[in-house]
């Protein structure tokens, strides 16, 4: 809901249980009054009647406004700095506001510089979710601007005695670690300059209050960006104690762009959400939010999955991927996917990319007919594909060596033997899109797991007057293609991956089904991971494999079939083992799980999630899904000490007058009991895993 302050110059939107305001002062200072409880109309107006303090050396806007620019009377950080040939700096005056339906605009003009600004504030009706994003535009008839930064939003939170900062760091195979420190005076500032989202945080912080918020109570705010190419999240400390929190595209100088006469830029959305429901609330918010109006077909539950990577390698062919279809489809996956090495000369990781379409020798009769037989079986069918790379040795290459990045005059650097090609060049976009699109009309594809391997690094751009466009240009690019692809295609299901968790964002995520969270597939390790990624992103998008014990493409741990499906159970269920190789009787177990699986997936996928137990101790980790009447726990023990019997999980979210019956035993549990006391696992030893259904049966 958006209201309008009966002077036109203050706005009010409210959510379920929180309200955003901000107002115009005299000199069309755009300003921050609230972000917090649901207030009125009456209490904003109370706010707006605050005079600013005044300081003798310091800036009575700064901390306070909206979206603070560069010049002026004005010393914090800047969201949009902004250059001509002969000015430099911004000043505003306020044009219009307008608001339809759930989306707020207000636009600001510069006389000096013709540059034009809109702000956006978005709060989807049933959600507390605000989205903000920013459009600037060149209004003169002709000189150019450059914008040196254009930053999607600054988030100013209310005054309180101290905040602690929780933020996803971690690199490839280990992503998505959670850590909290407390807030310091200065800036505290996380991104990616590779390209790409990267490995090494997600675009996303939480901050509670006075560091006291757990998962169930405590005011909790949190921001997340949606952009997958290079990022910066800032988190300052200014000297009088105000906390705000701002980014966007762009890391150092790779969020430069220029705007020609009449031409304008729309930033991603930076989305920011308030719970006093401690983290586990902000999380929910989050993943409502998500499931509602941002992952593709959310209400479809994903299939269960099967991927050939790991049982074959580069040693793929028609005959073989058939056999392994079989073994899979016995088991009860739903969809079979094909990964690296079915297309081109692609014999080993240093030929071939670029080439898409099916090798000769290994699939004569091209990929229909497995594809078909796959169907056959009663499952969909997949293929991995890495489009917006070329290696050298490839027929791509040797025909368009100009497509890839690079600097003239230097040697290409190569990782994984592989170059980017330059998607922000129109013709190489192009050819992208139109290769994927003919590999999907080529044979009957269900699936397409969109993966991105290597880094920007030589991002140079050959004959272009502005080569910086490349680093949003590209990422720009990627979302036309893939938004035309699904448009043509939208029966087939997108997969992002990069390296693993190299490409996780909202931004991508609108435009893909579900994302490949880490290459590290170690059943114990994935807890932690898995921990990290579900506070913001829901278990509707996170694939999760069960691979081969021990597990040698990480650290040779070995766990049993009961852990490794308990573990990926969490998310979307994958196998990624060579069955071959697993005896009749593993695949029996399996046969088993994924029955299981079938049954809770609704819950699991669209349901409510607790973090019952987190995995950083030496006790047992839990999560809870609960949907309507249904309840899922998943349980683990990681290791066990003589003396220390597993303690029983405290269920949440349960009403404490009904009573919960186990789907499997049969036993009758009360949930006051489940709540305060809790439910015992019966874990023991090592790694051992659980599941458990719970219906209300009144």
């Amino acid at each position: 809901m958006i209201e309008t302050g009966a002077d036109g110059r203050s706005w009010l939107l409210s959510g379920p249980t929180s309200s955003y305001a901000l107002r115009l002062d005299d000199e069309d200072h755009l300003l921050h009054l609230h972000w917090g409880p649901r207030i009125t109309l009456a209490d904003v107006a109370a706010l707006a009647g605050a005079p600013l303090p005044q300081w003798s050396f310091e800036s009575p806007l700064d901390g306070r406004e909206e979206y603070p620019v560069e010049g002026g009377p004005r010393f914090a950080e800047p969201a949009l700095i902004v250059r001509t040939p002969d000015a430099r700096g911004t000043g505003w005056a306020f044009g219009s506001a307008r608001a339809a339906g759930d989306e707020l605009r207000l636009a600001f003009r510069d006389p000096v510089t013709a540059l034009s600004l809109t702000l956006h504030y978005r709060l989807r009706d049933g959600h507390d979710v605000v989205e903000r994003w920013a459009t600037v535009a060149n209004t003169s008839p002709d000189t150019p601007l450059e914008v040196l930064r254009a930053d999607s939003a600054t988030w100013t939170l209310p005054v309180r005695g101290s905040w602690r900062l929780s933020q996803l760091h971690g690199r490839w195979g280990a992503e998505s670690r959670l850590t909290r420190v407390p807030v310091g005076h200065g800036a505290h500032t996380i991104g990616s300059r590779r390209g790409h989202t990267g490995h090494g945080h997600l675009p996303w912080v939480a901050l509670d209050a006075d560091g006291a918020a757990g998962e169930e109570h405590g005011e909790v705010y949190s921001c997340a960006l949606a952009w997958s190419g290079s990022w910066r999240l800032a988190t300052r400390r200014l000297p009088d104690g105000t906390v705000q929190v701002t980014g966007g595209w762009g890391h150092d100088d790779t969020g430069l762009f220029r705007l020609a006469p009449g031409e304008s830029r729309t930033t991603p959305v930076l989305a920011g959400v308030r719970s006093a429901e401690g983290f586990g609330g902000a999380s929910a918010a989050w993943h409502a939010w998500q499931l509602a109006h941002v992952i593709p077909s959310a209400a479809q539950d994903r299939p269960v999955l099967y991927n050939s990577w790991e049982a074959t390698g580069f040693e793929v062919s028609e005959a073989q991927q058939l056999a392994l279809a079989r073994r899979a489809a016995a088991i009860g996956t739903e969809l079979f996917v094909v990964d690296d090495g079915w297309f081109g000369r692609r014999t080993s990781d240093r030929a071939g990319l670029g080439d898409w379409w099916p090798n000769p020798d290994r699939f004569p009769r091209g990929l229909a007919p497995l594809a078909e037989e796959v169907r056959a079986l009663g499952m969909r069918f997949g293929v991995w594909v890495e489009p917006e790379m070329v290696n050298p040795d490839s027929d791509l290459y040797r025909a368009h060596p100009e497509w890839a990045q690079h600097v003239p005059g230097r040697a290409p650097t190569e990782f994984r033997n592989q170059l980017v090609l330059n998607l922000a060049r129109a013709d190489v976009a192009a050819f992208v899109e139109e290769q994927v699109h003919r590999l999907l009309e080529s044979a009957p594809i269900d699936y397409v797991k969109w993966d991105f391997n290597r880094s920007f690094t030589d991002a140079g751009w050959p004959g272009q007057a502005f080569p910086e466009r490349l680093w949003i240009d590209h990422v720009a690019a990627l979302y036309g293609i893939l938004d035309r692809l699904r448009a043509a295609h939208p029966s087939v299901a997108f997969e992002s991956c990069s390296g693993g968790g190299g490409r996780i964002d909202l931004g991508i995520l609108s435009r893909t089904d579900q994302v490949w969270t880490s290459d590290n597939t170690d059943p114990a390790d994935r807890l932690a991971i898995q921990h990290g990624f579900g506070q913001l992103h829901p278990a509707r998008v996170m694939a999760a494999w069960v691979t081969d014990s021990p597990n040698e493409q990480l650290n040779g741990r070995v766990s049993s079939l009961r852990f490794r499906f308990v573990s990926a159970m969490a998310g979307v269920l994958g196998v990624g083992g060579d069955l071959a190789r697993w005896s009749a009787a593993e695949l029996d177990e399996a046969r088993e799980w994924i029955s299981r699986y079938k049954e809770i997936r609704p819950v699991v996928q669209r349901g409510r999630l607790h973090r019952l137990l987190p995995p950083d101790g030496a006790g047992p980790s839990a999560v809870q899904y609960s949907l309507g009447d249904e309840v899922v726990v998943l349980a683990w023990l990681r290791a066990q000490s003589f003396g220390q019997p597993a303690a029983p999980v405290r269920l949440r979210g349960l009403d404490p007058g009904a009573v919960y019956v186990c789907q499997d035993t049969g036993q009758v549990h009360r949930a006051a009991v489940l709540l305060h006391h809790g439910l015992r696992t019966g874990l023991r030893g090592d790694l051992d895993a659980a599941v458990f259904r719970l219906r209300r049966a009144g």
